[in-house]
């Protein structure tokens, strides 16, 4: 459940504001997670092409069939691009600075965000209004979102992978006696972010407890969306352009270079078939209602962070979004809209972390300057694209530099 801080805003947020079939979207998304849990081996996250849902939920004219077509045109370039091999050369060229400028911006905006989640009181359907500070008190006030985030430190601490936490109890042996190492070795066992959810889940029955009439058993109506020319022209437009840079960035090419990252010695997947993935969920899933979805570097980051370390923890989130799908339909939104705010920041927040903490092999300067260049002008709203090209510009400019030398 490590990636769910992103998951549920944008999902809550597109039922909410366009009438997504939240129903179709669990049953899709949930059989995406377990086929490819299955293929890579690795806690691959499904998440929502978060362009897309920009436009869609700022603006009213960006409707179901603007979306899907959107997704659809999305993830058929992706596939050509992974099965023509043009994916993996891509993936060849562009410079590892540059990837890590685009994952530490995508990491802090998470991690801004999630403060924003915790600080502020938000409403997913229009979420530029501004409703005022949080509460400290009450089922979603800073109280129960700050202690929540002291329980992951001290479940997790900073993240350390379990070879660096052995290596300090050997360190600190001599100091400690068997009673308190029993202890923190059961702490550190503890499923902090199943916990976590679990809690936001009971305190929304809590602040809402009439809900539970207004649950409505039984999967929603599967359908085939219509898609107009002025839908397919809108969609791709305002839908895919923003979009397929994104995709291709963090969607792809950042997903393959940080599981080489956090899971060594293992048998890397190419771009290309990250690609192919990505553009066949949306090529299936978009016709019948489901949102469009992709891998994403935070998503990784995000399980990785809570103890994801094979494809079958995501394998058992899609056993659990199918289930969901079949069994409640679109009526879990009823849910979603009580669970606590705070809560999600809390999750998301160390998810962003765990993203921006990979730029830390950057060990050359020229390496940590392009890093920091991508990350700036990505961050101050150009967007990804713009940030990348900024950054191969100056890596270039920085290797012509030393070639004059």
């Amino acid at each position: 459940m490590g990636d769910l801080g992103t998951y549920i805003p944008i999902v809550l947020a597109l039922t909410l504001s366009q009438d997504l079939n939240l129903g179709t979207t669990l049953i899709f998304t949930g059989i995406y997670n377990i086929i490819t849990g299955a293929i890579y081996g690795v806690p691959m996250p499904v998440q929502p092409m978060k362009s897309i849902a920009a436009v869609a939920i700022s603006s009213p004219d960006f409707g179901v069939p603007e979306i899907m077509a959107a997704g659809i045109c999305t993830g058929g370039a992706l596939m050509v691009l992974g099965v023509t091999g043009l994916m993996q050369l891509i993936y060849k060229l562009i410079p590892l600075s540059v990837v890590r400028g685009i994952q530490l911006s995508q990491g802090l905006a998470f991690a801004l965000t999630a403060v924003k989640y915790v600080r502020k009181a938000q409403n997913f359907s229009k979420p530029k209004s501004d409703l005022g500070g949080r509460e400290w008190a009450g089922l979603d006030g800073l109280i129960l979102a700050i202690s929540c985030a002291c329980f992951i430190v001290i479940v997790n601490g900073a993240g350390e992978t379990e070879e660096e936490s052995a290596e300090e109890q050997g360190n600190c042996e001599s100091g400690e006696n068997r009673f308190l190492k029993r202890v923190r070795k059961v702490i550190s066992s503890l499923p902090s972010a199943f916990l976590v959810f679990t809690l936001g889940l009971v305190l929304g029955f809590i602040r809402k407890p009439k809900m539970v009439h207004e649950i409505k058993f039984g999967p929603s109506p599967i359908e085939i969306v219509k898609i107009s020319r002025r839908a397919w022209k809108t969609g791709f437009l305002k839908g895919t352009i923003p979009q397929l840079p994104l995709s291709l960035l963090n969607s792809v090419i950042a997903v393959c270079k940080l599981s080489s990252d956090l899971f060594p010695g293992r048998k890397e997947f190419t771009a290309g078939s990250v690609s192919v993935t990505v553009g066949a969920m949306n090529l299936v899933g978009c016709w019948f209602g489901a949102m469009p979805c992709c891998h994403g570097a935070g998503g990784l980051a995000g399980q990785y962070r809570f103890g994801g370390r094979s494809g079958s923890c995501v394998a058992i989130l899609g056993l659990v979004k199918l289930g969901l799908g079949l069994v409640l339909g679109g009526s879990l939104v009823v849910i979603l809209r009580e669970f606590p705010v705070g809560v999600l920041g809390v999750l998301l927040l160390f998810a962003g972390i765990e993203l921006a903490i990979a730029a830390r092999d950057m060990r050359s300067k020229e390496d940590a300057f392009v890093m920091l260049v991508v990350c700036s002008v990505s961050l101050v709203g150009s967007g990804a694209a713009v940030g990348f090209l900024c950054g191969v510009v100056v890596h270039l400019l920085l290797k012509l530099r030393k070639l004059a030398a």
